[in-house]
């Protein structure tokens, strides 16, 4: 497992090949296809006589058919073989198809370069599936965001280079086509060439459903996966999730050209850079998702990214220049001060659309079944692919219907947010997270000691010391695992803290002389959760220190930890006493906060075996822990 952060997977040997192998084979798409697209728009290649704008929008189309057509197949390829042996497969079929795209390059043959780009769709719809599944087969699940978040990143900044050097290879040898055609040429089968080397030091990913049975009709197959994905609502809402971002994107992405040169009023390198800005920006967001979310899959980042990605993109329509410049390249335009707003919504578009897709990708791969993991990823590409043909037919219609490009952009903006209501309404653990990860990232910098005692599977009891209102919020958003709390049933009810604790599958609990009813049934439920494995937490005190100091525990978690075998693992929380939540000086939530982003601390002490819980002891524990931080 990496030590310090996610960029420590570089250096090991199941992350980095990979890596390589996927950030050339997204450069070699771009920088193939965007060398072709220059040579029809500028150097007049042409096929049958056809415009050069049908040309290219032909291409468009001919390139994303193969994810309709074989991701399906793809993702049961990825199921039943060895992924890094299919990874070899695809990277020799690669170099077979920049060979024959070579001999189109040199003989100007449009014809033969558009069978190409299909033949390069098909080699990225088999590749999909399987570099998104075998993460989790390379990778701890604490290395997951992380890795996921670097895949991301190099794929938009292998998009932006490919598209950058496409170009630049053509224009720097537009005066002799014969060497413009030859240097291409040489270029996309020495990447293809260098991404089979990096798939051979991949290691061995097996099969996860070696005697499945492969299904060749593409048709029945595809709506088998799409019901398949459909049997796990999380990972379909996920995967609707993401091909939202890619509506989104492929918006914004295509409109860009004509933006940059009808609104903004610049040449071929202004809308090079508006593209460069939001790569980065993507890669930036993805790379920050780790940090963000501390090593977990923090699928509250997902709403932190769509409120992002709707801000700044209503943002971008009034940051628009009112009277475009006359054809000015990327450096004039960036020395305009007037354009920096418009620049930074650009970029922090891609910086948010980071934290929203990134998550998703990584809550996917945890939650699929590994058997069905590939051909889920398939689903996903599939689905990608729909959104962005319609996405286009959306802009088509909207742009007939006389709006502009900034309009249409500020209404795709906007879309986000009845958008984002409908998923996070349909899934309410994202929204519950997101408010968890807000008041846990606003209030306090939360330090950790010791959670690695927190058992990666199986049941577990945490006890902790009760200081606040926040505490459950605290702990449920700094242990990996998901949490089940047992809590007083007047804070269970708490405004806004009731959605969260409901979301979460909180335990209202009472004591037996109020509601022994309540009481028992609240036994039952920590029983029936233990039982399944999952992670309860109890506040053995019963209720929030008035004093700061530890109440008496409770006999029940003795009780729970006997009759489930589960272990206790003793955590402390410190310094939250006196903050807005606690009772210092009074009752909680009413005096004026004092403090915000203060520095407090969550320790855990190694598990106590069942048979050795005694509640003395607990206590003793737990104190030992806190020590006189409060």
């Amino acid at each position: 497992m990496h030590n310090n952060n996610q960029f420590d997977l570089f250096k090991t040997r199941r992350f980095l090949p990979l890596f390589i192998t996927q950030f050339l084979g997204a450069f070699n798409d771009n920088l193939f296809k965007n060398a072709m697209l220059v040579m029809i728009a500028f150097f007049g290649l042409g096929f049958a006589g056809i415009n050069s704008a049908t040309l290219i929008n032909a291409a468009a189309g001919i390139f994303i058919l193969p994810f309709f057509l074989f991701s399906a197949t793809a993702g049961q390829l990825a199921e039943r073989y060895d992924k890094a042996h299919l990874a070899r497969f695809v990277k020799l079929m690669e170099i077979a198809i920049m060979a024959v795209a070579a001999a189109g390059f040199i003989l100007q043959s449009a014809a033969t370069l558009m069978v190409c780009l299909f033949m390069m769709g098909v080699h990225s719809a088999l590749f999909g599936p399987l570099k998104y599944s075998i993460l989790p087969q390379y990778l701890d699940e604490r290395e997951l965001l992380g890795g996921n978040g670097l895949i991301e990143m190099g794929t938009f900044i292998a998009i932006l280079l490919g598209q950058i050097g496409g170009t630049l290879i053509i224009e720097s040898n537009k005066e002799n086509a014969s060497l413009m055609a030859g240097a291409i040429a040489s270029a996309c089968v020495a990447v293809a060439v260098l991404g089979y080397l990096s798939s051979r030091a991949m290691p061995p990913a097996p099969p996860q459903a070696k005697n499945l049975k492969i299904n060749w009709n593409i048709f029945t197959e595809t709506w088998h996966i799409i019901r398949l994905s459909r049997r796990n609502l999380t990972v379909f809402h996920s995967l609707m999730g993401i091909s939202w971002f890619w509506f989104f994107g492929a918006v914004y992405l295509t409109q860009l050209p004509s933006y940059a040169k009808d609104v903004l009023g610049g040449n071929a390198e202004v809308y090079t850079l508006l593209v460069a800005l939001f790569s980065i920006g993507v890669g930036a967001g993805s790379a920050l998702c780790e940090a963000l979310s501390g090593r977990k899959v923090e699928i509250g980042l997902v709403p932190f990214g769509s409120i992002g990605m709707c801000i700044f993109g209503i943002d971008l329509y009034f940051a628009a220049p009112m009277s475009p410049a006359a054809q000015v390249g990327w450096l004039a335009f960036l020395q305009d001060a007037s354009h920096w707003r418009l620049l930074a919504d650009i970029t922090l578009l891609g910086v948010f659309g980071g934290f929203f897709i990134v998550p998703l990708y990584a809550l996917i791969q945890m939650r699929s079944e590994p058997e069905y993991r590939s051909r889920i990823i398939a689903a996903n590409n599939i689905l990608n692919s729909c959104f962005m043909v319609v996405s286009a037919v959306v802009s088509v219609l909207v742009l007939e219907a006389g709006a502009t490009i900034p309009q249409l952009l500020l209404i795709v903006a906007i879309m986000n947010i009845p958008v984002a209501l409908y998923v996070y309404g349909l899934q309410p653990e994202f929204l519950m997270r997101f408010l968890v990860w807000i008041a846990t990232h606003t209030m306090y910098r939360v330090k950790h000691e010791g959670l690695d005692n927190i058992p990666e599977e199986g049941a577990a009891i945490l006890v902790c010391n009760h200081v606040s209102f926040m505490d459950a919020l605290v702990i449920g958003g700094a242990v990996r695992r998901p949490v089940r709390f047992v809590m007083d049933h007047r804070i269970f009810k708490v405004p806004v803290l009731n959605f969260i604790f409901r979301t979460a599958g909180a335990v209202p609990i009472a004591p037996a002389k109020e509601d022994p009813a309540m009481k028992e049934r609240a036994f039952m439920k920590v029983q029936e959760y233990l039982s399944q494995g999952e992670v309860v937490c109890i506040f053995p005190e019963g209720k929030i220190t008035f004093d700061g100091e530890l109440n008496t525990f409770k006999a029940g978690v003795q009780e729970l930890a006997q009759r489930s075998g589960a272990p206790v693992v003793p955590m402390a929380l410190r310094g939250l006493w006196g903050s807005f939540f606690s009772r210092k000086d009074g009752s909680a939530m009413v005096k004026m906060p004092r403090r915000f982003w203060s520095r407090i601390t969550l320790a855990a002490s190694q598990p106590v075996p069942a048979a050795e819980v005694n509640v003395e002891d607990l206590q003793q524990r737990v104190l030992a822990l806190r020590g006189n931080s409060k």
